[in-house]
C-alpha cells in the first residue's frame, strides 16, 4: 500500500505577511525539502471540504465568522490573520483530511501526510485561534467516523497543546486523544490532570513536557505510554496532529527535540497498530528543521506501507 501525500497551492495563499511565523514558507521549505522523495508518493490534490463535513465540528456561525473575516481581510487576533484567500485555503486545508480518508478506504493509499496550512487544532467549535480557523483534525475524525472508523485515535505532538481538538472530544469515549506538549505554553491547557470528563473520562491523556525537555524525555512516552494506551483503545484509524515546533531549533519553544528523535516518534507511531494514519501538518517554524522533520516523516512512513 502506498503513502499519499496531500498539497494544493492554494494554501500559499492564505496571506499572513511576511513577518509572521505561520506563512506561506513554511509549505515551500516542506516541499524543496521532500523532493527526494516525491516520486515514492501518491500525490492527491485535496477538495474543499463540504459545509456537512465542517458542520459535524464546527456551528454555521463559526464558518461564516471566517468567511466575513477573509473576504474583509480582517485578522481575528493579533496572531490569527486573514487574507481574502484564507477562507477557500482553510476549506481545503479541512478537506485534505477528507481527502485522504476517501483515498484509503478505496483502498488507492495506506497511509496520508496533509501538507497544509492553515493549521487548526487550536481552533475550538466556535472560536478560531493561535494561527487556526477550522479544526482539520476534528473534521478528519468526524468523516472517518462516517466512512466507518468508528473508534478514532488522534496522536498530537506539536508543541503548542491542542486545546480546540481535546475540547471537542472530551466527553467523546470514541474519539482518544493524546497530547505531548511544552507546558507551561500557548494556550495554556494540557495538564497530566485534563483527563475527559463523564463518558469521555481517561480517553484523553496528557504527557506536559517542560522546557529544556530532551529526546530522551519525549522517546519515553512514545516508548512506554503510547503503546498499552493504543493497545486498550484498539483504534480504527489514527490520525496524528504532526507539529515540527517541538523542534530544537524552532523559535516559538524551548524544548530539545532533534530531527531524529522526530523520526523515532512517527516511527513509534506507525508501529503502535495496523491500521490506516493520517498526519496533518500544525506548526513548526524554523524552515530548515520544519524541512527536514517533514521529509525524515515522510521517509519513516515510507518504510512502514
Amino acid at each position: 500500500m502506498a503513502v499519499g501525500f496531500l498539497y494544493d497551492p492554494l494554501f500559499l495563499k492564505h496571506a499572513t505577511g511576511d513577518n509572521h511565523p505561520e506563512n506561506a514558507g513554511r509549505l515551500q521549505a516542506v516541499l524543496e525539502h521532500a523532493k527526494p522523495v516525491h516520486e515514492q508518493l501518491v500525490a492527491i490534490r485535496p477538495r474543499a471540504a463540504e459545509y456537512e463535513a465542517i458542520l459535524a465540528v464546527h456551528p454555521k456561525e463559526h464558518i461564516q465568522m471566517i468567511d466575513m473575516h477573509a473576504r474583509l481581510a480582517h485578522a481575528i487576533d493579533p496572531d490569527t490573520r486573514l487574507s481574502h484567500d484564507s477562507f477557500t485555503a482553510a476549506l481545503h486545508a479541512a478537506g485534505a483530511g477528507l481527502s485522504a480518508i476517501d483515498a484509503i478506504q478505496e483502498g488507492i493509499i495506506k497511509h496520508a501526510f496533509a501538507a497544509v496550512r492553515p493549521p487548526g487544532h487550536h481552533a475550538t467549535a466556535t472560536r478560531a485561534m493561535g494561527f487556526c480557523l477550522l479544526n482539520n483534525i476534528a473534521i478528519a475524525a468526524r468523516y472517518a467516523q462516517s466512512a466507518g472508523f468508528n473508534r478514532v485515535m488522534i496522536i498530537d505532538f506539536d508543541v503548542h497543546h491542542g486545546n480546540g481538538t481535546q475540547e471537542l472530544f472530551y466527553h467523546d469515549p470514541s474519539v482518544f486523544y493524546f497530547s505531548t506538549h511544552q507546558y507551561p505554553a500557548y494556550p495554556g491547557s494540557g495538564s497530566s490532570f485534563e483527563t475527559g470528563e463523564g463518558d469521555g473520562e481517561g480517553f484523553t491523556r496528557n504527557f506536559p513536557l517542560y522546557p529544556g525537555s530532551d529526546d530522551a524525555a519525549l522517546l519515553r512516552i512514545y516508548n512506554e505510554e503510547l503503546p498499552p494506551l493504543v493497545k486498550e483503545f484498539s483504534p480504527d484509524i489514527i490520525l496524528v496532529s504532526a507539529g515540527y515546533d517541538l523542534h530544537r531549533d524552532d523559535p516559538l519553544a524551548q524544548l530539545e527535540i532533534s530531527t531524529e528523535a522526530i523520526g523515532n516518534v512517527v516511527q513509534l507511531i506507525m508501529k503502535a497498530a495496523n491500521v490506516p494514519k493520517l498526519f496533518m501538518l500544525e506548526g513548526g517554524y524554523n524552515l530548515d528543521a520544519l524541512g527536514k522533520s517533514v521529509t525524515k516523516t515522510l521517509t519513516v512512513m515510507l518504510s512502514n506501507q
